[in-house]
């Protein structure tokens, strides 16, 4: 191991989703980093829209973190090159704080994080010291920062939930009722901070009411309370990584309101792997960028699907790609766009890029959710599916995905669909669990070769 780093660490959970967790810990962030200091922070889980949020906080870029998904080394890594390159580390957990396989709470307990507990006291009084104490208790060994009361009605409300907390020392204050404070959603999830005008305003919105609370109140000397060590792993770079074999390839990415569930560890990945990276806009790009490889990565193309249609230049441009056998990785959204039809949400029909032949229509239940794995000849690539849309189409599975205690089956999991030198799946991937699988996708093997199988 090397030497560990120490900062002051926090993991903001609550006992459910929809309790206020991300506008604290995107509220806390920017309130540090107005103050000039240095705000790491991290998503647990496989989530790609708080990231935005949180970004645009704390002014750094933000990874994710899952046991599983990411694996514990990454984890460990990145907390302890956060808490060498920080001020204050904030992790925002996922769901209730003891939801999932792996939870929020396991990565606490595995890291020492304090925890945060956000709690919505709206409906509640003496009842949510009660809520406090079990989160607290539920586990034996948690690490424990304290809670902090959102979306209270008044300072008598204020004062009755004070109160119900058995140690005075963890209250942490109270957020009361804002419409201001609230971080716009829709389906998937909150909407991308970049499209939202007042997104700055919201933030800074939240930091000025965590302000006047005991939490906001702390300076850094006070939260080094909560100063946790880390030490990163050793290990030398070996496999796929240091022989980089997309070195002299050329990546295009699309990236834009349409394709924007994008881990920044992939594009890590990819140039940690040789590939040099290039960014279009489906939306607005007449034509591919010069490349060798291209990946579409999700987003929303249902919210474009008109003005992504009518991109015949973009289209035709990917349709030479294709014909020249160079290959296209298309996950989720990116592989919604390259059916022949996109059915929306209200019954529309809107024609897409006709790459894939059939249709993919939205639907207002979700249609796949959890972590998935897709064991391939060069690895297995871990990650997730999270879709509201269902494809129909006469191409057969070239393989399916599974969750991780199961093998693969014909009626479980996202299919994997592979034409000419495109391969498409509801799949999101996390490329670093696999490298050499990852490498593969954008073309590795194929090089030295023109030949690829057309299911």
């Amino acid at each position: 191991m090397t030497s560990p780093a120490a900062c002051p660490a926090l993991l903001i959970a609550a006992p459910a989703s929809g309790q206020g967790k991300t506008t604290v810990t995107a509220g806390l962030a920017r309130l540090h980093a107005r103050q000039g200091h240095r705000v790491t922070v991290f998503k647990c889980g496989p989530d790609f829209l708080d990231p935005h949020w949180h970004a645009l906080a704390s002014g750094r870029a933000v990874h994710q973190m899952d046991l599983w998904m990411t694996g514990e080394a990454d984890c460990r890594a990145r907390l302890a090159a956060a808490a060498a390159d920080s001020d204050l580390v904030l992790v925002e957990g996922v769901m209730g704080l003891f939801d999932g396989e792996p939870s929020a709470a396991d990565l606490a307990q595995r890291f020492g994080l304090p925890v945060l507990a956000v709690i919505d006291a709206s409906a509640m009084a003496g009842t949510f010291g009660a809520l406090a104490f079990g989160l607290q208790h539920y586990r034996p060994g948690m690490p424990w920062a304290g809670v902090l009361a959102n979306r209270v009605a008044s300072e008598r409300h204020a004062d009755m939930l004070q109160i119900s907390v058995r140690e005075p020392a963890q209250w942490l204050g109270a957020l009361m009722r804002n419409p201001a404070l609230s971080l716009p959603e829709r389906h998937l999830g909150l909407t991308v901070a970049s499209e939202v005008v007042d997104a700055m305003a919201r933030l800074d919105a939240a930091a000025d009411a965590l302000a006047v609370t005991p939490l906001g109140q702390m300076t850094l000397a006070d939260l080094q309370r909560w100063s946790v060590s880390f030490s990163a792993p050793d290990g030398a770079v070996d496999g796929p990584i240091a022989s980089q074999p997309l070195a002299g390839r050329t990546v295009a990415v699309a990236r834009d309101a349409a394709f924007c569930f994008i881990y920044q560890a992939n594009l890590d990945c990819l140039q940690a792997l040789g590939a040099d990276l290039v960014f279009f806009s489906p939306l607005a790009d007449a034509a591919l960028p010069e490349c060798d490889a291209v990946w579409l990565p999700g987003g929303y193309p249902e919210l474009h699907a008109a003005r992504l249609g009518a991109n015949t230049g973009l289209r035709d441009s990917l349709k030479a790609h294709v014909a020249r056998h160079q290959p296209v990785w298309a996950e989720c959204g990116g592989m919604m766009v390259l059916f022949d039809t996109l059915v929306t949400m209200d019954g529309h029909h809107e024609p897409q890029w006709g790459l894939l032949p059939g249709t993919v229509s939205m639907q207002k239940r979700l249609a796949g959710l959890g972590p998935q794995q897709w064991r391939t000849p060069q690895g297995v690539l871990r990650g997730h599916t999270f879709h509201y849309s269902i494809c129909t189409t006469d191409l057969p599975a070239q393989d399916r995905t599974a969750r991780p205690d199961q093998a693969p089956s014909p009626e479980a999991g996202e299919a994997v669909y592979q034409c000419g030198s495109i391969r498409a799946s509801y799949f999101h991937a996390w490329f670093g669990s696999s490298p050499g699988a990852t490498a593969s996708l954008l073309g590795a093997n194929l090089m030295g070769s023109r030949h690829v199988r057309t299911l």
